[in-house]
């Protein structure tokens, strides 16, 4: 059994939003069980991405995702590019995407150059301010800068898109080796597709490792991962959300419509199961 349970403690008056899981190639979600509140389901009509919208009933909420091996391919809407600030290039960062793609001679070999090219501008961290702060669109970046995983998968997407290539976002749990059974909060990973096949990519985890030639691979450090939910800029007509940034753990949604983290505790059953 392949079993991720994710706790929240209740907070009054807001609503959690949480992801309902993920069919991929590697893992796919078979259930989803909630205790603690009373859910809807909701969606971005567009993405095909469903959330459930929970009104707490109890001091903790509790969400069970169980998961077999392996599932169907990655949906088709993660590689449709969205119109939303999170996805869109400006004039200079497109310019250069595309001179990186031509340069390596188009499909596989460009997505690697700019796999690359995007490690360069990146040392891995999670600072106070992110780079898109205020911006419609993801900047050129002129200097090393420090950025998370969604930040720099971010700018991957950004730069595949821009370059006519096919790429999409997936987010989830990653628990690593070392800990098997528990994890901190979530992750993402890139998904392309090319004459190579689907390729997933984790620029993220190359950096903190030290590893400087980024190459495709879902675990260049090692661990297992459970895919939770897709794509950038997300819209919830039945919400009144437009453009979210990105749903991979339960958030609250206050009344007033502002977002606040959920500080979920992640556990997983079947670490064995995901890593054969």
């Amino acid at each position: 059994m392949i079993e991720l349970s994710v706790t929240c403690i209740a907070r009054p008056g807001a609503t959690l939003i949480a992801p309902v899981g993920l069919s991929t190639p590697d893992a796919a979600v078979t259930e989803v069980t909630m205790t603690g509140g009373s859910a809807r389901l909701v969606a971005d009509p567009l993405a095909g991405l469903h959330v459930l919208a929970i009104r707490p009933e109890a001091r903790e909420l509790r969400l069970t995702y169980r998961f077999q091996r392996g599932g169907a391919a990655y949906p088709e809407a993660i590689f449709t590019p969205r119109d939303s600030r999170y996805t869109r290039s400006a004039d200079a960062l497109a310019t250069e995407a595309r001179q990186v793609a031509l340069a390596a001679g188009g499909g596989s070999a460009a997505i690697r150059a700019l796999a690359n090219h995007v490690a360069g501008q990146f040392r891995y961290g999670h600072p106070e301010e992110r780079y898109y702060e205020g911006h419609d669109e993801i900047p050129q970046l002129c200097g090393l800068t420090e950025g998370s995983c969604v930040d720099i998968n971010a700018y991957f997407i950004a730069c595949c898109r821009a370059a006519g290539l096919q790429a999409g976002y997936v987010t989830g749990a990653f628990v690593p080796e070392e800990k098997r059974d528990w994890c901190e909060d979530m992750h993402c990973w890139v998904v392309t597709r090319s004459d190579a096949g689907v390729q997933e990519w984790d620029i993220a985890h190359h950096l903190k490792l030290g590893r400087a030639d980024i190459a495709p691979g879902l675990n260049p450090k090692p661990g297992v991962r459970v895919p939770l939910a897709h794509s950038m800029g997300l819209n919830f007509p039945a919400l009144g959300v437009a453009d979210l940034k990105l749903i991979g753990e339960p958030m609250w949604l206050t009344s007033e419509g502002t977002w606040l983290d959920a500080n979920p505790r992640f556990q997983l059953a079947g670490y064995e199961l995901l890593a054969a």
